[in-house]
C-alpha cells in the first residue's frame, strides 16, 4: 500500500483465500487484517469485501500547500514572554487529542495489572525503570526514531521535565554555562537555572540552531536543542547543522541535550531521525516523553544516556524521586509490546493532520490580516507572528477572558531581541472547535466583542 502496489479503492483477497495462497493458518491473516483495518490502511464494506482505504494514512500524509498569511503592513515585529494558560481550552499548548485516546482499552490493561500487583510490585522499584518497559521503549526508539539505544542505557523518568531536571543535575554545576536555543522551551530554562547554570542564548533560523554562533562562545558545558521540531518556531535542524553540532561537542568535550518532545507527528514528510542516532562519539543525552502521544497525566518520560554517564544519572535519579509508579509502567509496557501504541500513533497522525488543516484554514479566513503563520510542518502547535506593534501579552490576557488559552511567542526568548506572536495548540480540539476558536481569536485581535 505504501509503495503504491495496492491502490486506494483496490479490493484485497479475503482472509480465507489469502491464508490458502500463503499456505498458513487463517488466524495470523485475520490478525494482520484487523490491525490494518484499525490503522486505517484497509476498510471493510458490508456484503462487498475489504478494500484499500481511499486515503491510506502514510501515503496521504502530505500537507496541503500552506496558506501564506501576511500582516497588513508587511512588517514582522520584534518583541516579549508569557505563560501557557491551564485547563482544556482551545489553543492550549502541548495537549494531545484526549478525546481520541483508547481509554476503554487502556483502562482494561491498567485494571488487570492493578489486580495482579505482587508484594514486589508494591515495594520500591528500580530507579532506572521496570525492565519490560525499558525493553519496549528501546525497541520503539530504535525502529521509529533511529535512536541508538538498548534497555541498559535507557532510564524511565516522571515526564520530560523531570528528565531535563535530571540532565541539569548531572551535567551542570553552579556557574557552568549552558547554550540554549533562542527562542526556546521555557521549561528547559527553568531546569537549567534551577541547577545554578548560566544561560547562553544562541539564535536559531530555518536550519535550526546556529552552530557558527555557538562556536564563538567559550566554556560551554552543554547545549540544549530541539532538532526534529524546534520549540517554538517549528523548524527542523538540517543535516549539515547536525553534523557540525556533533563535531563541536566532541571537540569541546561538551554535552548535547536533545529534547525530542513531539517528533512523531510530521505532516510534510516522514518523521525525521533523532540527532542522537548520528552521534558516534556518545555526547548526546536524548530526552523523550509519552505526554504528547498518550496523555499528560501519565507522567512517564525517558532518557537515553551515554554509557559513561549511566551511574551518575542513576545516582541522581535516586536522589530526585527514586523511581516512577510501577502500575503505569507495567500497563505501558504491555501497551507497547502488543502493538497498541504503534496503532494509536498511526491513527493520531491522520487526526492531527485534519486538525492542523482546520486551524490553518480558520486562521487564513479569520485572522489573516493580523498574524502570519511561521511554521506548521510538524508537532501539535502552530507558531505565528503578530502584525504591527501588537503586544502578545495583552492579547493573551484578552484571549483568557474570552475562554481561549494563549501562549506568547515573546515569552520564549532569552535575549533582548524578541518577537511578538502567539503559539496556538491544535492537538486537543476537533476541527469545528478550532474553526470557532479562530473566529473568537479574530475578535480578540481586533479588540472587539463578538
Amino acid at each position: 500500500i505504501l509503495d503504491g502496489l495496492l491502490r486506494p479503492g483496490q479490493r484485497v483477497p479475503s482472509t480465507r483465500v489469502l491464508a490458502i495462497e500463503l499456505g498458513m493458518s487463517r488466524l495470523p491473516v485475520l490478525t494482520a487484517y484487523e490491525q490494518l483495518l484499525h490503522e486505517g490502511y484497509l476498510e471493510g464494506r458490508v456484503g462487498s469485501g475489504t478494500y484499500v482505504c481511499a486515503a491510506a494514512p502514510d501515503t496521504r500524509l502530505r500537507a496541503k500547500a500552506r496558506v501564506e498569511m501576511h500582516p497588513a503592513d508587511g512588517k514582522r515585529t520584534q518583541v516579549t514572554p508569557g505563560r501557557s494558560e491551564g485547563g482544556v481550552r482551545p489553543f492550549r499548548m502541548s495537549l494531545p487529542a484526549l478525546d481520541e485516546f483508547p481509554q476503554p482499552l487502556w483502562g482494561r490493561i491498567v485494571a488487570r495489572y492493578a489486580h495482579r500487583l505482587t508484594p514486589a510490585h508494591l515495594a520500591y522499584g528500580d530507579p532506572a525503570g521496570l525492565a519490560p518497559l525499558r525493553l519496549a521503549i528501546a525497541a520503539h526508539l530504535r525502529t521509529a526514531r533511529a535512536v541508538n539505544c538498548e534497555a541498559d542505557n535507557l532510564l524511565v523518568t516522571s515526564g520530560s521535565q523531570a528528565g531535563l531536571r535530571l540532565s541539569a543535575a548531572v551535567l551542570l554545576a553552579r556557574g557552568d554555562r549552558v547554550a540554549i536555543e533562542d527562542p526556546s522551551y521555557p521549561g528547559a530554562r527553568t531546569a537549567f537555572t534551577a541547577a545554578g547554570a548560566e544561560l547562553v542564548p544562541i539564535p536559531v533560523d530555518e536550519e535550526g540552531l546556529d552552530v557558527a554562533a555557538l562556536a564563538r562562545h567559550q566554556r560551554i558545558r552543554a547545549v540544549y536543542v530541539t532538532p526534529s521540531h524546534q520549540y517554538p518556531l517549528g523548524f527542523s535542524m538540517s543535516a549539515t547543522r547536525r553534523l557540525a553540532l556533533l563535531d563541536w561537542a566532541a571537540r569541546h568535550d561538551a554535552w548535547i541535550i536533545e529534547d525530542d518532545y513531539d517528533s512523531e507527528y510530521r505532516y510534510v514528510s516522514r518523521p525525521l531521525g533523532a540527532l542522537q542516532g548520528m552521534d558516534a562519539r556518545n555526547r548526546t543525552v536524548y530526552v523523550g516523553t509519552f505526554s504528547k502521544v498518550l496523555y499528560p497525566s501519565l507522567r512517564v518520560g525517558y532518557l537515553v544516556v551515554p554509557p559513561s554517564l549511566w551511574e551518575s544519572f542513576l545516582d541522581a535519579r535516586e536522589a530526585l524521586d527514586v523511581f516512577s509508579p510501577t502500575l503505569y509502567q507495567l500497563a505501558l509496557a504491555e501497551f507497547l509490546d502488543e502493538g497498541h501504541f504503534a496503532r494509536h500513533l498511526r491513527r493520531m497522525r491522520t487526526i492531527y493532520q485534519r486538525r492542523r488543516e482546520a486551524l490553518l484554514e480558520g486562521l487564513a479566513e479569520n485572522c489573516g490580516d493580523r498574524l502570519t503563520v511561521l511554521n506548521a510542518d510538524a508537532g501539535l502547535h502552530v507558531a505565528t507572528i503578530l502584525s504591527g506593534n501588537s503586544d502578545d501579552r495583552a492579547i493573551v490576557r484578552r484571549m483568557t477572558a474570552r475562554g481561549l488559552a494563549g501562549t506568547t511567542l515573546s515569552g520564549c526568548f532569552i535575549g533582548p531581541v524578541r518577537t511578538n506572536g502567539l503559539l496556538l495548540g491544535f492537538g486537543g480540539f476537533d476541527e469545528h472547535t478550532l474553526i470557532d476558536a479562530t473566529r473568537t481569536l479574530a475578535e480578540v485581535l481586533n479588540n472587539r466583542r463578538g
